[in-house]
C-alpha cells in the first residue's frame, strides 16, 4: 500500500528542515513485485522502506548527474553541429566553385542530411525502445565522424551527396536520444536547464567552428584544397572522443557505474517520481504508439517544430554566404559567424532561466520570435554596400535568436508527454517535421538569389509569425487539459487542484510539504509506465 504525504493525515509531511522526504510503493504481496516488467525504476524503489532524502544529498547526485551524464551529453551535440555545419564553412573557401556546383546543387547538400534524418526517425524510435541509449549514440558518432573524415574524397556533386546522405543518417539519433536522456535523468525543473545546457554547445560549436576553420583554412598543401582539410580535421576530432563517451556516458540510472555507491541509484530514481514519465522500460507498447497517433499535441509539436525548423535550416547553410554578400573576404566572413553563435549561446542561457522563473513556455517562445522577425525585416530593406555593413550585421546577428526556439520547443514538448513508448514516438514525430523543414529550408534559399535572398528571407518571416500563433493556441490547449485532469481527479474522490511539485525547486518543495494545508500528490503511479492520457496524476506544463 502505498503512503499518503498529506498535512492533515499524518506527520510524514512534516520533515525537518531542508529536507525532502519520499515515499516508494510496498512490494507486491505475492513475493514478486507486480511493477518489476513495467518500468526498470520500479525494481529499485519496490522494497518499501521510505527513503528521506536531504536537499543536500539530492544536489550531491544531481551534481553526479550533470558530470557524467550532461558533459558527454554537450561534447557529443558540440562534435554534431560542428561537422553538419562543416559544409557551411567550406562554402566561404571555395567549394561551389571547386566542385563545380550549379543551381540548387549546393541547397541539395544541406537538405539531404535531413532527408536522410527524415527517413531514420522510425528506426531511431525503435532503436530507443530495444537498445541502450547511449551504445546506440556513441555507434553512429564513431560512424559520422568517418563519414566526415571520408569526404574530403568527393570532388563533385554525387560525391559530395553521398557523403552527406550518409552524414545525416548516423546524426539522426542524437537528438532523439538526448530528449530521451533528459527525461529519464532530471526532474521537470532541471529538464528546462538541461535541455538548454545540451543545446547551449551547438551555440559553442558555431563560435568556435569559425576560429578553428578559419585556421584550418589556412592550411596549404599541393594537390590539396582548403575545404578537404576543413571535413579530414573535424571529422578525425570526432572520432577521437569515441572512447571518452563510451566509457562515459550511461543509459539510464539503472545501468549508471557512477550511481553504485550507498543509495545513490535509489536517489537518483526516486528524485524522478513527481515527472509522473518514468525512467525506461525495453517493451514496445503499441496502445501507446496509436494513443500518440491520436493525440492532438503531437501534431501541435509537428508543426512548431517545421516552422522553427525551416528558418533555421536555411539560415544555417546560407548564413555563410549571406555574410560574404555584405561584401567581406572569406576570412573575415568566416570571423563574423562567431559572435552569431555566442548571441545563441547567451540567448539560449537566458530563455531557460526566463521559463523556469516565470513557469510559462508558450510566453518565451511567442518572445524568442520577435528577434529574428525583426531582422529578417532589416534584411530584406537595407541595401547593400560598404557604407551598410554595420547595420545589415547588427540584423543578421538579430536572426540569431533563432537559435533558441527549437530547444524551447524540445524542452517544453518532452514535459508534456509519458509513457515510454509514446515518449520516443512523440520524439520521432517531432524529427521528422524538423527534418522536413530543415529540407524546405536550405531550398528556399539559390545562390542566384544573392545578394538579397528575398524568397528565402520572407518564408522565414512567414514561418516565425505562424510559429508565434500556433505556440499561443498549444499553450492554452494545455491549460485545458489540466483542468480535464482535476476533473478526473476530482471524480476519484480526491483534490482536483494539486501543485506540480516537479517544477519547483527543492526547497520549495520542502517548504510546500511541510505548510501545505492540502493533499499533495502522491504520484503512485510515476513507474507503471503509463502515459499522460492515462495517469490521472500528470500534470501538463503550459
Amino acid at each position: 500500500m502505498s503512503r499518503s504525504v498529506t498535512s492533515d493525515t499524518t506527520s510524514d509531511s512534516k520533515a525537518e528542515l531542508g529536507s525532502v522526504t519520499h515515499f516508494e510503493r510496498a512490494p507486491a504481496a505475492a513475493g514478486k513485485s507486480k511493477l518489476a516488467p513495467i518500468d526498470e525504476a520500479a525494481a529499485i524503489v519496490e522494497d518499501g522502506v521510505p527513503i528521506e532524502v536531504s536537499v543536500e544529498e539530492d544536489r550531491r547526485v544531481l551534481r553526479k548527474i550533470d558530470l557524467w551524464v550532461m558533459a558527454p551529453m554537450a561534447v557529443i551535440y558540440f562534435l554534431q553541429q560542428l561537422d553538419k555545419s562543416s559544409l557551411s564553412y567550406t562554402s566561404v573557401f571555395g567549394i561551389v566553385n571547386q566542385t563545380h556546383l550549379v543551381g540548387t546543387q549546393y541547397s541539395w547538400l544541406s537538405s539531404v542530411v535531413y532527408l536522410a534524418q527524415l527517413v531514420m526517425q522510425p528506426i531511431n524510435a525503435r532503436m530507443l525502445v530495444k537498445v541502450p541509449v547511449a551504445k546506440w549514440v556513441t555507434f553512429n558518432l564513431l560512424c559520422w565522424g568517418i563519414c566526415v573524415a571520408c569526404t574530403a574524397a568527393a570532388k563533385d556533386f554525387k560525391g559530395l551527396l553521398i557523403a552527406r546522405m550518409f552524414l545525416g543518417i548516423f546524426e539522426a539519433c542524437v537528438a532523439p536520444s538526448f530528449i530521451l536522456l533528459v527525461q529519464t535523468w532530471w526532474r521537470r525543473r532541471e529538464q528546462t536547464y538541461r535541455t538548454m545546457a545540451w543545446n547551449a554547445s551547438n551555440a559553442v560549436a558555431g563560435t568556435l567552428g569559425p576560429l578553428l576553420s578559419y585556421g584550418i583554412g589556412h592550411i596549404s598543401v599541393k594537390g590539396m584544397y582548403s575545404y578537404q582539410w576543413i571535413f579530414i580535421v573535424l571529422g578525425l576530432i570526432t572520432v577521437a572522443t569515441v572512447p571518452f563517451i563510451y566509457f562515459t556516458l550511461p543509459s539510464s540510472p539503472v545501468d549508471a557505474r557512477f550511481l553504485r555507491h550507498g543509495d545513490d541509484r535509489k536517489i537518483a530514481v526516486e528524485r524522478l517520481r513527481a515527472n509522473n514519465t518514468g525512467v525506461a522500460t525495453h517493451v514496445w507498447k503499441w496502445p501507446q504508439f496509436w494513443e500518440t497517433l491520436r493525440d492532438p499535441k503531437s501534431y501541435l509539436w509537428m508543426l512548431l517544430l517545421f516552422l522553427a525548423a525551416c528558418p533555421s535550416g536555411g539560415i544555417g547553410a546560407f548564413g555563410g554566404l549571406i555574410v560574404a554578400s555584405f561584401g567581406y573576404d572569406p576570412f573575415t566572413t568566416i570571423l563574423f559567424q562567431m559572435p552569431f553563435g555566442a548571441l545563441q549561446f547567451c540567448v539560449i542561457v537566458f530563455a531557460g532561466w526566463a521559463t523556469n522563473k516565470w513557469r510559462v513556455r508558450w510566453i518565451v517562445i511567442v518572445i524568442a520570435t520577435f528577434f529574428p522577425i525583426a531582422g529578417a525585416a532589416m534584411l530584406l530593406h537595407l541595401p547593400r554596400g560598404p557604407s551598410h555593413k554595420g547595420p545589415l550585421l547588427a540584423a543578421y546577428y538579430l536572426v540569431s535568436v533563432l537559435g533558441t526556439i527549437q530547444p524551447l520547443l524540445y524542452s517544453w514538448s518532452n514535459l508534456n508527454a509519458a509513457g515510454h513508448t509514446k515518449k520516443v514516438t512523440t520524439t520521432a514525430m517531432l524529427f521528422v517535421a524538423q527534418c522536413v523543414g530543415n529540407v524546405a529550408g536550405p531550398l528556399l534559399y539559390k545562390t542566384s538569389d544573392k545578394p538579397y535572398y528575398h524568397p528565402g528571407l520572407q518564408a522565414d518571416l512567414i514561418c516565425w509569425s505562424l510559429l508565434a500563433g500556433i505556440a499561443t493556441f498549444t499553450g492554452m490547449y494545455l491549460k485545458y487539459l489540466n483542468r480535464r485532469q482535476e476533473k478526473r481527479r476530482e471524480a476519484l474522490g480526491r483534490k482536483g487542484r494539486v501543485l506540480d511539485t516537479s517544477l519547483m525547486t527543492l526547497e520549495e518543495v520542502d517548504q510546500y510539504k511541510r505548510e501545505a494545508n492540502e493533499e499533495i500528490a502522491e504520484n503512485k503511479h510515476a513507474f507503471e509506465d503509463l502515459t499522460d492520457f492515462e495517469n490521472p496524476d500528470f500534470i501538463y506544463v503550459i
